[in-house]
């Protein structure tokens, strides 16, 4: 059962979107801040990040450089769910080291679809 660190500071949208994830099987670990998004990403090694980019302490960017930056958490995969839906916005977030980009209202077929993907094992 894959396991996917939702860091996201508002709990309407975590509450909703951990419930959808646990619903399709997969686990959710919490964090409602960008360090502690780090150290969990550095203590739970979950299979996939989803990443909100405005976060209190450190946000979503800095986050995602700090744990592109670690050689023991760099080749999971994030995820950046954004309000922000500007063109630049999402190159600003795969700058940063995110795989894929997501805005907010997150659409859940479309962000199951990306995380399918980047869990897919890489073809031998």
């Amino acid at each position: 059962m894959p396991k996917i660190l939702l860091v996201e500071d508002n709990e309407m949208n975590r509450d909703m979107l951990a419930r959808r994830l646990e619903k399709r099987g997969y686990t959710v670990v919490i964090a409602v801040d960008g360090q502690s998004g780090v150290n969990l990403a550095r203590s739970e090694k979950p299979d996939l990040i989803l990443m909100d980019m405005s976060l209190p302490i450190i946000d979503g960017w800095e986050a995602s450089r700090q744990l592109k930056a670690d050689a023991a958490v760099a080749t999971i995969p994030i995820i950046a769910l954004t309000a922000h839906a500007m063109a630049e916005d999402r190159e600003k977030a795969l700058a940063a080291g995110c795989n894929e980009y997501e805005t907010k209202p997150v659409d859940l077929a479309s962000l199951l679809g990306k995380i399918e993907v980047l869990l897919r094992p890489p073809a031998q």
